[in-house]
């Protein structure tokens, strides 16, 4: 593998990649097996060049299975000076990397020389740069995915231009040297050619040709450089015009919306800044380039408008998904946990509630049922609620698991509990609300719906909503006495959502419904390809629900119109989060998405080891959730 790209310029470059061509078809590459420190064994080669290779290799110091990339420099040189050069580019990128630490750049491991051959291990990166992702789209990418990219670039940049004790210019922005992860997370990679910055020195004529500025020709290297550089990948990126096939200099000439209309101006604008033949005149710095991408973010609707600059560009960085911890029950687990006072609680199907330290995973306390347990708990006054399929509502203490008290229904119990007025409202298969008195859990009231209730009761303006298998939307007062009855035309088992005088629900019918909460009125259907059981979310004017066509919708609230939509490989019963500008949910296949709010973009996924029919909650920047993998899964959002 090239330390100098091909097509990067100058005469030594030439120099010495006329030399190696020639090489590259006889190298010895690293066959599976092979051992390296006795440490890391080759499983793969990812990379060939004509100086070595990356190799996908595991190490052998850990139990459980790491994998690393291990990239190869082989100095075949015969010239002293080229032989120098060489090496002193690979220590410099040994060294570099071991200073920096950011999301967006891999992590060195390690760094060692074996006779004519030197070894970098460090992080491995599934997925494809872009230059590999323009290859295989055959046209431009989309401007929100740009601007994205953009910002996450940005920051890096703006984290390597400030870099202690010396600035680092990275010299070689170009989509061939941007990663985007399968979880579409931007990793800067090959370090090669970077170098620390002294204000006034010049260096070796060195980069790419096309995505070079004329400075960089003359030896000079600055923060300026790297910011044309990113305006130049973004130009390629948007108009899928390689600049390397251009003569250099001329992106005024290839105006970004003559090739792509459905770029913006104010997109253009902020890439022929960045493109500005003398320095000056282009961005100060990294720092306000992305400013100005996150400004045409939130004015387009990519982010939200009062997400801060700090809080934006968060969204944009890598972020590890790799769970904080993981917790195993003895059997599946398919309903939602709930926090309260740093515990989380989650009910499994192995009859248990458990009780597990938020921060760490750690069992505190199990309390057992007689049934599995589905129903999400309610937590008030230091107590745990729940049903299950027992048949019973439990009411147990949050210290110690201990009962207090419970109380019978005649069906099993799906639903979860709400509480309000000092009562636990709460729906069974014996087709009842049950309204129970939290203090001895005596019945208060019950009424009939026709028909059994796995829909969860909720309270909202002294009034009770909820839905039933018959296909009814239901609202009572707190005597039980009937407000009003909406008809659905299938099982309604999602639970309502309520927003400004508005219950958003869904059915079986395949149809999202908007009902004036106060008259049951229905204000607007907005029509899926699949029935659904997933719970709304709101947040302004739109609303997120998954539904059993494996797609995620987003709806605005005023016009029932389709915002945007994101398919999935599977049916989406999970009931959304919205969090800091972010959608989450997952579905059946075990996935965990998290997506833009407004956009609709994929920020991750995470894929846990079996199916989710629950739902997941978020405390504190982490979301919980559980599987029928039996485990209980703790991820960074």
């Amino acid at each position: 593998m090239r330390l100098i790209i091909p097509g990067r310029f100058g005469l030594e470059t030439k120099k010495i990649n006329q030399k190696l061509d020639n090489r590259s078809k006889t190298l010895e590459y690293l066959q599976p097996g092979t051992k390296l420190e006795g440490r890391y064994k080759i499983h793969s080669t990812v990379g060939r060049g004509g100086m070595g290779a990356v190799y996908r290799a595991q190490d052998l110091r850990f139990k459980v299975e790491k994998i690393v990339a291990v990239k190869e420099m082989i100095n075949q040189a015969t010239d002293p000076e080229i032989q120098k050069t060489i090496v002193e580019g690979f220590e410099r990128e040994a060294n570099i990397l071991a200073t920096v630490s950011h999301p967006a750049i891999p992590t060195i491991y390690d760094y060692f020389t074996l006779g004519s051959r030197s070894y970098l291990v460090m992080e491995f990166v599934e997925g494809d740069n872009l230059e590999i992702k323009l290859q295989q789209r055959r046209a431009p990418f989309t401007e929100e995915e740009v601007i994205a990219w953009g910002i996450a670039l940005c920051d890096v940049l703006d984290y390597l231009h400030n870099h202690e004790p010396e600035p680092i210019i990275f010299r070689d922005i170009k989509p061939a040297n941007v990663m985007i992860t399968h979880r579409n997370q931007v990793r800067l990679v090959d370090f090669g050619i970077a170098k620390t910055f002294q204000l006034g020195s010049k260096g070796t004529m060195i980069g790419t040709e096309g995505y070079s500025p004329p400075e960089q020709y003359r030896g000079e290297a600055s923060p300026a450089v790297d910011i044309y550089a990113l305006g130049a990948t973004l130009h390629h990126l948007l108009t899928n015009q390689d600049p390397r096939t251009e003569p250099p200099f001329t992106f005024d000439e290839r105006p970004i919306r003559q090739t792509n209309p459905n770029v913006s101006v104010a997109m253009e604008t902020i890439v022929n800044t960045a493109l500005m033949y003398n320095p000056p005149d282009r961005f100060e710095d990294a720092a306000t380039m992305r400013k100005a991408l996150i400004a045409l973010a939130q004015k387009t609707g990519l982010l939200e408008e009062e997400i801060s600059v700090a809080q934006a560009t968060q969204l944009f960085q890598d972020q590890s998904h790799s769970p904080i911890w993981t917790f195993t029950c003895e059997d599946e687990i398919r309903g939602t946990p709930n926090y309260a006072g740093g515990v989380i609680y989650i009910g499994s199907y192995d009859h248990n509630m458990y009780a597990l330290e938020a921060d760490n995973g750690k069992f505190i306390w199990k309390y057992a049922a007689n049934g599995g347990i589905v129903s999400k708990p309610a937590i008030y006054d230091n107590k745990v609620y729940f049903g299950s399929v027992d048949q019973y509502v439990h009411a147990i203490s949050c210290r110690g698991g201990k009962k207090v008290w419970v109380q019978s229904t005649e069906g099993a119990i799906y639903s979860s509990p709400a509480i309000a007025e000092g009562h636990l409202f709460i729906g069974s298969d014996d087709e009842y609300l049950h309204v129970l008195n939290l203090i001895a859990g005596r019945e208060a009231w019950r009424v009939n719906l026709g028909s059994r209730v796995r829909s969860s009761p909720i309270i909202a303006k002294d009034a009770v909503y909820i839905g039933c298998e018959s296909g009814e939307i239901q609202s009572y007062d707190f005597s039980g006495n009937i407000r009003w009855r909406t008809p659905a035309k299938r099982a309604v088992t999602a639970t309502p959502h309520f927003q400004d005088n508005v219950i958003y629900i869904t059915s079986l019918d395949g149809l999202l419904y908007a009902i004036d909460a106060k008259s049951g009125w229905v204000i607007w259907r907005f029509r899926m390809e699949g029935g659904s059981i997933s719970t709304p979310t709101t947040n302004e004017n739109h609303v997120y629900v998954g539904s059993s066509d494996n797609t995620f919708y987003c709806i605005n609230t005023k016009s029932a119109k389709k915002v945007w939509t994101f398919e999935t490989d599977n049916q989406v019963n999970s009931s959304p989060v919205y969090y800091k500008g972010a959608v989450y949910f997952c579905n059946v296949d075990g996935m965990v998405y998290s997506l833009h709010a407004a956009s609709g973009r994929l920020r991750w996924k995470y894929q846990a080891e079996g199916q989710i029919t629950g739902s997941p909650i978020i405390v504190d920047d982490v979301l919980f959730v559980g599987a029928s993998d039996n485990k209980v899964y703790a991820l960074p959002v």
